[in-house]
């Protein structure tokens, strides 16, 4: 997206409108054109900001300073959210043709997926900050309120961006894209969060019920995934990695792979009081036997998209909202190699986890503020045009 600026006017005929004194309005005309360009990729940024609260919480050592940190970034997390659906009603009621547009896009109609995830994230911070904050009835009525929308939405998206997709959208050999996870992790993101839930819940059907429902839905992504995988890898082979602004999606397939071994493990711990012998038993063996392997998955596809990332970057990495992919996928590593640690005891993969949680620090810090500058300072972001 490219910004055309604009020369100062010689003499306005009357005062600017406040909202013009930052940068942002050098290209609006009114505070209303600021959301004219406005898609749900923005929600991205909600979850990779809630998950440095959310893994912060797995890590295998507490204090009180970690814990003010991640509830504070929970908070942050919550009021960004508040803030992107309001701006999202805004952009549909003045601009419906172009929120529209979005469904016939085969690139932006991805995105949509991160809307869900983005309220279940801030559902599972409700889970582990919001009691401190809200009291624990309205942190779980709030945890189950986002987790039953963001669940809804998301099998909307499993399964009608892939519909969209097969009967309207064009698509060439060569666009295939990790971006094409987006619609079909919500699911598994489900799994997770609702693995957290299930324990509020008293022994009986309804909370047999609402883990197996989590295990299905763990299911819809895993295979949705598996599916995926092998038409990214040979697209990056034989067709390369496309534009420099597309390389950050690459981050987006440890998504579904760290989110997996988090969801394997949660509900694995869910597992007893809903679940009768062996398979409460055998929930734990899975949470193992399979979350060790997909992890190592996940730190080959890391090693893999850090080398392709460094490289573009000696060659120029322009930033877009695409670099919220180096956030939220590594933060689900930091969760799933946490709960391994808290089931296994390995020194070696505490040391893993602390690492990767600093590194999912610092591109938070680094993305979060290119994204402030983007916006308000530049307006590059929210280009009106």
């Amino acid at each position: 997206m490219t910004t055309h600026l604009r020369p100062p006017a010689a003499a306005a005929p009357q005062a600017p409108h406040a909202f013009a004194r930052i940068g942002l309005l050098r290209e609006l005309g009114t505070p209303g054109d600021a959301v004219r360009s406005f898609g749900p990729n923005w929600f991205a940024a909600v979850m990779g900001t809630g998950i440095v609260g959310g893994a912060a919480a797995t890590l295998p050592f507490r204090s009180p300073l970690l814990t003010a940190w991640a509830t504070g970034v929970w908070c942050l997390a919550s009021a960004l959210l508040v803030v992107l659906v309001a701006a999202t009603v805004a952009h549909r009621v003045r601009f419906p043709e172009r929120a529209r547009a979005h469904t016939a896009d085969p690139v932006a109609v991805q995105s949509y997926g991160a809307v869900a995830m983005a309220l279940m994230t801030v559902g599972a911070g409700a889970v582990q900050f919001g009691p401190a904050v809200l009291g624990t009835p309205a942190a779980l009525a709030t945890s189950g309120a986002l987790w039953l929308t963001g669940t809804a939405f998301g099998l909307v998206t499993a399964v009608g961006v892939p519909y969209l997709m097969i009967t309207r959208h064009t698509v060439a050999p060569d666009a295939v894209s990790p971006a094409w996870l987006l619609p079909v992790v919500p699911p598994m993101v489900s799994a997770a969060d609702g693995a957290l839930l299930v324990v509020h819940l008293a022994p009986g059907t309804g909370r047999t019920t609402l883990l197996l429902a989590c295990v299905a839905l763990f299911g819809m992504s895993l295979f949705a995934t598996l599916a995926l995988l092998p038409q990214i890898w040979n697209r990056l082979v034989v067709h390369g990695t496309g534009p420099a602004a597309a390389v950050p999606t690459l981050w987006i397939v440890l998504g579904p792979l760290g989110q997996s071994v988090t969801a394997a493990g949660l509900l694995a711990n869910a597992a007893p009081g809903s679940l009768p012998e062996p398979y409460a038993g055998a929930a734990a063996v899975v949470a193992v036997v399979y979350g060790v392997p997909a992890w190592g998955f996940a730190m080959l596809w890391l090693a893999l998209a850090a080398a392709v990332t460094l490289r573009t970057v000696r060659r120029g990495l322009p930033f877009t909202l695409t670099w919220w992919s180096f956030t939220f996928p590594v933060g689900t590593c930091v969760t799933g190699t946490n709960l391994l640690v808290a089931r296994l005891g390995t020194p070696a993969l505490t040391v893993v986890a602390t690492a990767l949680y600093v590194l999912l620090v610092a591109a938070w810090l680094v993305v979060g503020a290119r994204t402030v500058h983007g916006a308000l300072v530049r307006g590059t972001l929210l280009d009106p045009a």
